[in-house]
């Protein structure tokens, strides 16, 4: 008889009692599971927020991860880039309490999109008449169910500093920042640091910086190697290998494909899934992660 069923690295895994679990896994593999929560987040536009987080939750769930990717932009660029629109959105999820597995629609294998649109304006409206400190948690409080679905929670957070990036800050437990390799790039990845400073204050809600990815680097270029050894010199190991300037990953989301879709031996492709292994390696325990690195894997990924 099977007792538990455990994920490592994408794999199915059948115990038939504790002890064979513990045996193959670790003394501390029986843990509750949490879903990874991961903001993409960068207050200035133009950075690639939307494609590192299209691509970081597609990668993930090739590898047999189950990840939910929630669109926290009412532009809608997460929907527009795969070619869908869910009948229920973020804005239902916020405002009317609903489920975000009633308003998740499954896009690819392992993988579940929860689509915004204009209507998450009014959402936003609807959370300034809200308490102070309850307005900044609405999110945290509905996505609740994620934990016992999905092993990734990726948000894609709008390019402002607004009550739903408040929102998705105070449910996050790690942020992602893209960085521009330019000037003005430098300058907002500033901005993204006070702003995590201030939700820890504020809302006592602490969310760790997972890592500054350099986007849009042409190593030709003295800006762009300017800008990323500055990042370097700052983050230290924080910093990731950057993401090279690349036509196709422009050229996906017309094509309403994931980059390892459209064109999977690109440059972009192979640098997305260098970040994803670099993130991978870096996760420190989460509340939910178990000694040793096959253990680990298979109480919850750590992207």
């Amino acid at each position: 008889m099977v007792y538990q069923v455990a994920v490592a690295r994408g794999q199915r895994l059948w115990f038939c009692t504790l002890d064979c679990r513990t045996a193959v896994l670790g003394e501390g593999s029986f843990r509750p599971r949490r879903a990874r929560r991961l903001a993409v987040l960068n207050q200035k536009g133009g950075t690639g927020k939307t494609t590192t987080a299209l691509n970081l939750a597609a990668g993930v769930a090739e590898r047999g991860f189950e990840v939910l990717l929630v669109d926290v932009d009412a532009q809608g660029n997460i929907g527009a880039s795969l070619g869908v629109h869910g009948d229920r959105s973020l804005y239902h999820v916020l405002v009317e309490g609903l489920g975000p597995e009633g308003a998740a629609v499954p896009v690819r294998g392992h993988l579940d999109v929860i689509t915004s649109d204009a209507s998450l304006a009014a959402a936003e409206q609807w959370l300034a008449r809200r308490d102070d400190l309850d307005r900044s948690r609405v999110l945290a409080e509905r996505m609740g169910s994620c934990d016992r679905r999905y092993h990734y929670v990726v948000l894609d957070c709008a390019p402002s500093l607004s009550l739903l990036n408040q929102n998705a800050l105070t449910y996050a437990d790690e942020v992602l920042i893209p960085v521009a390799c330019d000037y003005l790039g430098l300058v907002g990845v500033k901005q993204v640091l006070r702003t995590l400073r201030d939700v820890e204050r504020v809302l006592g809600h602490s969310v760790r910086n997972a890592g500054v990815l350099p986007t849009f680097y042409d190593g030709r270029t003295r800006l762009a190697r300017e800008a990323h050894d500055t990042l370097q010199k700052h983050f230290k190991e924080r910093c990731l290998e950057p993401i090279r300037r690349s036509t196709r990953l422009a050229e996906a989301p017309s094509h309403k494909q994931t980059i390892f879709e459209y064109a999977p031996d690109s440059t972009g492709a192979d640098d997305y899934r260098r970040t994803i292994e670099a993130l991978m390696a870096g996760q420190p325990s989460a509340p939910w992660a178990v000694a040793g690195a096959a253990a680990a894997a298979a109480a919850g990924p750590t992207l």
